[in-house]
């Protein structure tokens, strides 16, 4: 199984897991086979705190009809790693940099993902 099915394999059991070299403690998210740029391959799976900052967002408005605006935001992990969600639970709007967010385990067209809500 590849990095990216693993991954999606711990989202459907309720996990939020992201990878971490057991040699210099370097954690990394998008799910990869090496470490960008050293290029370690001892990468474990852990637990992610579900703790994060966004660090950029911007609103995509759509008519009502078609579901509304939704946001697109650059999440800061506390552990380091920046990942691409939505932030959730709030207006598009009312998402600023720096907001202090949660992760929780939603779904965007039908899949299953990482999104955040406001702390």
């Amino acid at each position: 199984m590849g990095p990216e099915a693993e991954f999606n394999a711990h989202l459907d059991e309720g996990r939020f897991m992201i990878q971490r070299s057991k040699s210099t403690g370097k954690h990394v998210f998008y799910p990869r086979a090496a470490v960008p740029g050293s290029g370690e391959r001892d990468l474990e799976w852990v637990e992610a705190s579900g703790d994060g900052v966004v660090y950029s967002t911007t609103v995509n408005r759509r008519s009502p009809e078609k579901g509304g605006a939704f946001n697109v935001a650059l999440i800061d992990l506390a552990e380091g790693p920046r990942m691409m969600s939505r932030v959730v639970d709030v207006a598009a709007e009312d998402v600023k940099i720096g907001m202090a967010v949660t992760a929780k385990i939603g779904e965007i067209n039908g899949e299953c993902c990482i999104v955040w809500s406001p702390k």
